[in-house]
C-alpha cells in the first residue's frame, strides 16, 4: 500500500505522462521516482563495473531472448555468465501498459529509421518509417505492446520441413510453456498453457463493451471466440498480454531480477559491444570487445559467445566482426572471416493504422479522459483501469481474406481492435511518437477531433516482400543501412487491401450498431483524389500509411548448410564459426503469424537447453562433449 508521499509522487507521474513531449529531463525524473516507489518489480539490478578476464559464456543483449538465456545458464552454479546490455534498467514509466507508444521517445528506444520505401510510409515525415527497438534490460519487451501470441502450428512445422530439425510445433511448444505463468482462469488447465513459468500472461484489468461487439462480429463471420495460442489460431479473442498485476512484465522482470543476485551472473549495463573476437585462422570466437564509461574492454569467453542483440544489431555486429557477405565486407574494407548471407531475409508485419470509427457513446479511451488523476491513481494503487490496456489493444482477430493463398487454417490478416483512435491523439504527439505529419492529422481528423472513436487495424501476417540490413560504415556506433522494402511484392498490397475492407466492414457491422459506429469518411491525406473505399483508394492508404508493427525478423536466418541464405544451423551455431551462436528474432527463417515477443522468448529458452545439453554440468571445466 502506498503512503501519502508515494501517492503525491504518482500524481506527479500522471501529470508528467500527459506532458511528455520534451522527454529527456522527464525520463530522468521517472528514473529517480523508480527508486522511491520501490517494490519487488523495481529492486535495482546490480550493475557490474569490474570484470574478470574471462567468463564461460558471454551474452550480448539483454532483450527478449538474451535475458532468458543469461538467467537459465546461470542456473548452473559452476558456470560464469556475463550479460552485456547497451541500455539501462527499466523504470516506472515503462511499466505503464497504455504508455507503450510513448516509450518510443525515450532513451529506451534505439530510434532506428530505415531508408525511404516505395510502397509504405510515404505519408510519414521524411517518407520514412519509425522502427522502435528496445534498448535496456528487457530489450524490446521493455517498449513493445505486450501482446502475447505464438503463431500458427504450421509456422514451426514448416521450419522443420525446411531442415530445421528440433523446431516443429510439438518440439517448441514445451518451451513456450516453460516460460509462461498464465493467470487467466479458463486457460490454466489448457494443455497449451502453463502456470509454472516466470513470464506472467494475463488480461488487462479493463474491459470495454467494444470487445464483446468485436467478438460478436467475428462470430457473425463464422469465427469462434478462441484462444489464439491454443489448438486453432483462427478466431477472435481478448488480448493475452505479458502483464503482472496490471503492469508490464518484461523479460527483465520475469528472468533477470530473480537471477540478478546469483554470484555467477554479472550484468553490465551501458555496455556497447563493438566487435566479436574471432580468430581468423581457426575461426573460433573467443571473446568480445565493448565500451563502458568510455573505457574499452576485451573479455574472453571460455565456452561460447551468444549474440542476442536483435534483428538489426545482430547482423551489424556479425558483419563488423568479419562474418557476412564477402562482396559487401570487402566493399567496406573488412577482412572476411566467413562468407554468409548475413543481413538478408529481413521480414516484418506491415500494418495500416488510422481507420477511425466514431461512436455516440462514451465507451472509448481519449487522451483528455486520462488527464484526470483518478485513472492514474486506480492504476498505481490497484493495477486496474484503462492504463492497464496493453498499448491500447483490446482484441485480436486472426482471419482469412477472400483471396488468401495460404492453407485453410492459417490466417493472412490479423485485426487489432483499439480502445481509442488517432483523432483523439494530439497532432504534436503523433508527429513526435509516430512520425505522422500534422498536416495529415489536421486534414484527416480535424473535423472529429475529440469525438469518441475506436480503431481496427489490419496486420499482414505472411509478407512475401524481403528487405536487407547492410553496413553504412565500419563505425560500430553508426546505424546500419536498413532497407525494409515493405509491400514491394504486390501480393502483399492485395492482401492488406482486403484486410482494410474487412476491418471497415466489421467496424460498421450490426455488432457495433448499438454504438452508432461509423467509419470516418474523410479520406487519408494524400489519397483524397481517389474514390473513397475503392481498391485504388485502399492501396493508396497502404502506400501512405502502411508501417511496421515492429516485428523485424530473419536477418540471421536459421537453416541447414544446404540453404545458401542460412547464417546459423538448427543449433543456432553460426555456420563455419565455432563458439558463436545467435539467438533472437533474427534467426527466424519465416516470420510466424504472430507478434514476435513470445517467439523470441521461446528461442531463448530452447537455446539455453541446447547449451546445457552441449556443455553438461560435469564438464563445466571447459572440455567439450563429443558431438
Amino acid at each position: 500500500m502506498c503512503n501519502v508521499l508515494q501517492i503525491t509522487i504518482l500524481l506527479i507521474v500522471a501529470i508528467l505522462f500527459k506532458c511528455a513531449t520534451s522527454w529527456n529531463p522527464i525520463e530522468t525524473v521517472f528514473d529517480e521516482l523508480s527508486i522511491f516507489v520501490r517494490n519487488d518489480s523495481h529492486k535495482r539490478i546490480p550493475d557490474t563495473v569490474s570484470f574478470r578476464k574471462s567468463y564461460d559464456f558471454i551474452v550480448i543483449g539483454a532483450g527478449s531472448a538474451g535475458a532468458v538465456i543469461a538467467s537459465r545458464l546461470s542456473e548452473i552454479k559452476g558456470w560464469s555468465v556475463l550479460l552485456l546490455e547497451a541500455g539501462k534498467d527499466e523504470n516506472i514509466f515503462t511499466d505503464i501498459p497504455l504508455a507503450a507508444a510513448s516509450t518510443a521517445i525515450t532513451g529506451y528506444n534505439w530510434g532506428y529509421r530505415p531508408e525511404p520505401m516505395r510502397n509504405a510510409c510515404r505519408g510519414l515525415i521524411d517518407r520514412r518509417c519509425i522502427w522502435p527497438k528496445g534498448r535496456g534490460l528487457g530489450g524490446t519487451s521493455l517498449i513493445n505492446f505486450m501482446v502475447y501470441t505464438r503463431g500458427n502450428q504450421r509456422d514451426y512445422d514448416d521450419w522443420a520441413r525446411a531442415g530445421n530439425y528440433g523446431w516443429s510445433y510439438r518440439e517448441v511448444l514445451k518451451y513456450f510453456k516453460k516460460s509462461e505463468r498464465v493467470s487467466i482462469d479458463w486457460l490454466k488447465s489448457s494443455p497449451y498453457h502453463s502456470t509454472n513459468g516466470s513470464l506472467d500472461v494475463e488480461y488487462s484489468a479493463y474491459e470495454s463493451p467494444l470487445l464483446r461487439s468485436f467478438i460478436d462480429a467475428g462470430q457473425r463471420l463464422g469465427y469462434d471466440e478462441n484462444d489464439p495460442n491454443g489448438d486453432v489460431q483462427l478466431g477472435f479473442s481478448r488480448v493475452q498480454a505479458t502483464l503482472r498485476n496490471g503492469r508490464r512484465c518484461s523479460t527483465a522482470k520475469a528472468f533477470l531480477r530473480p537471477a540478478s543476485r546469483r554470484s555467477n551472473l554479472s550484468i553490465s549495463m551501458k555496455s556497447r559491444v563493438v566487435r566479436i573476437l574471432i580468430d581468423p585462422s581457426t575461426k573460433v570466437a573467443y571473446g568480445v570487445e565493448f565500451f563502458k564509461n568510455k573505457r574499452r574492454y576485451a573479455i574472453r569467453a571460455k565456452k561460447e559467445v551468444i549474440l542476442s542483440a536483435g534483428t538489426i544489431a545482430s547482423p551489424q555486429l556479425l558483419m563488423l566482426s568479419g562474418v557476412g557477405p564477402k562482396e559487401h565486407l570487402r566493399e567496406m574494407g573488412i577482412p572476411v572471416i566467413q562468407d554468409l548471407r548475413v543481413g538478408f531475409n529481413l521480414q516484418d508485419h506491415v500494418t495500416v493504422t488510422g481507420l477511425v470509427f466514431t461512436v455516440n457513446q462514451s465507451i472509448t479511451i481519449r487522451d483528455k479522459d486520462l488527464s484526470s488523476p483518478l485513472p492514474a491513481l486506480n492504476y498505481f494503487l490497484n493495477g486496474k483501469g484503462p492504463y492497464t490496456i496493453p498499448g491500447g489493444a483490446l482484441g485480436l482477430g486472426f482471419i482469412k481474406t477472400p483471396i488468401s493463398f495460404l492453407p485453410k487454417d492459417v490466417p493472412d490478416i490479423e485485426l487489432v481492435l483499439g480502445a481509442g483512435a488517432l483523432n483523439n491523439v494530439d497532432a504534436a504527439s503523433l508527429e513526435t511518437i509516430g512520425g505522422i505529419p500534422k498536416e495529415f492529422h489536421n486534414f484527416t481528423y480535424g473535423s472529429i477531433a475529440g469525438v469518441h472513436a475506436f480503431s481496427i487495424s489490419p496486420v499482414l501476417m505472411r509478407p512475401k516482400s524481403r528487405g536487407r540490413i547492410m553496413l553504412k560504415s565500419v563505425n560500430p556506433f553508426e546505424w546500419p543501412r536498413m532497407q525494409g522494402n515493405f509491400c514491394d511484392d504486390y501480393d502483399d498490397i492485395v492482401v492488406l487491401r482486403e484486410g482494410l475492407k474487412l476491418a471497415a466492414a466489421i467496424g460498421e457491422s450490426k455488432s457495433f450498431r448499438q454504438f452508432g459506429a461509423k467509419l470516418h469518411h474523410q479520406p487519408f491525406f494524400g489519397c483524397e483524389h481517389l474514390e473513397f473505399r475503392s481498391d485504388e483508394y485502399w492501396e493508396c492508404c497502404i502506400r501512405q500509411m502502411g508501417s511496421s508493427l515492429q516485428h523485424q525478423a530473419g536477418t540471421c536466418k536459421m537453416g541447414p548448410r544446404s540453404d545458401r541464405f542460412a547464417v546459423v544451423n538448427p543449433q543456432l551455431q553460426v555456420h563455419g564459426i565455432q563458439g558463436l551462436r545467435v539467438a533472437d528474432a533474427s534467426i527466424l527463417p519465416v516470420i510466424p503469424a504472430s507478434h514476435t515477443n513470445a517467439v523470441a522468448i521461446m528461442v531463448g529458452e530452447k537455446l539455453a537447453d541446447m547449451l546445457k545439453q552441449f556443455w553438461a554440468p560435469e564438464n563445466a571445466n571447459g572440455r567439450k562433449l563429443k558431438r
